[in-house]
């Protein structure tokens, strides 16, 4: 879902200032996400050591990551190129300029702050008009049971859904639980069910073996996730749902303000799908907040 610009070819004649230009607009992550299908297979496997060591990229030699990577030197070089970059120093120097974007810092100046808002407004107009969303809102309802799961930063998303989801229908589930791994969480899954999948970049390691084992149980298997997980999204297939939402911005920070509007448009179209049923699980939750005095 994110616009970005057309990486510079291998070769291009640009001055050092022009050639930046051209790497700081788009960041290194989301090069990687938009050219990953044309890469070969060992660049991938470059590709994705590149984004386990995103964080300290710049404190690795080339000949280093390409022994991280089990590959050679030659094919590191292919992808950087592949990448938009002369070498790995125009990396590095990619890397020095975004190193503001990727530590916690405040913006220089108020008055980009309405810039930023229309860039989140387009972001989230664009994540919600993806046809899949009404795909998801019909698995979501026609399941048995819907189990949610999240790791780190998606757990937070993965919550609020299953609180938004369980005020609508009946039987959702939040995984991994603590102290459970997720073995036990695909235990009870099967044909007539639904797991919703939020995984979000940084990530934990086994994202496609999960979702491969909950390919099999034959549950309906939602995928929430940025671009980065395109190639996860490729190996679902019908009848299985992939939703993109991008998460980077030019702030400090990942901004799930397009998440958590996803997960809003899939309550409430959910809860009109459910018609009478849903309301009337609203009405009794409600009523139950008020005699346990729970909330305001």
């Amino acid at each position: 879902m994110t616009t970005t610009s057309t990486p510079p070819t291998a070769g291009t004649a640009t001055g050092s200032a022009t050639a930046m230009a051209g790497t700081t607009a788009v960041r290194i992550d989301e090069r990687i996400a938009t050219r990953r299908a044309d890469l070969s297979p060992q660049e991938r496997r470059a590709a994705d050591t590149l984004l386990e060591h995103l964080e300290d990229l710049a404190t690795y030699r080339a000949a280093e990551l390409a022994e991280l990577a089990g590959v050679s030197k030659a094919t590191m070089s292919r992808l950087f190129r592949s990448l938009g970059y002369a070498d790995f120093d125009e990396v590095r120097d990619h890397l020095r300029a975004l190193r503001a974007v990727g530590e916690p810092r405040q913006l220089e100046a108020p008055a980009s702050l309405p810039a930023y808002a229309r860039a989140e407004a387009a972001t989230i107009a664009a994540v919600l008009a993806q046809p899949s969303i009404a795909r998801a809102v019909s698995a979501l309802v026609a399941a048995r049971h819907v189990h949610v799961v999240g790791w780190r930063n998606s757990h937070a998303v993965a919550l609020h859904l299953r609180q938004q989801l369980a005020q609508a229908r009946p039987d959702v589930r939040l995984g991994p639980l603590p102290g459970q791994v997720m073995g036990e969480e695909l235990a009870d899954v099967g044909a007539g069910d639904a797991v919703v999948v939020i995984g979000f970049r940084r990530r934990p390691h086994g994202l496609g073996g999960f979702l491969a084992e909950a390919v099999r149980t034959g549950a309906t298997v939602v995928l929430l996730a940025d671009p980065s997980a395109v190639d996860h999204a490729r190996q679902l297939g019908a009848p299985h749902v992939w939703l993109e939402c991008p998460v980077a911005t030019d702030l400090a920070f990942d901004s799930y303000a397009a998440a958590m509007s996803v997960v809003a448009v899939l309550a409430d179209g959910v809860l009109a799908a459910l018609g009478p049923a849903g309301r009337e699980r609203v009405t009794s939750i409600s009523g139950r907040y008020h005699r346990l005095r729970e909330i305001e």
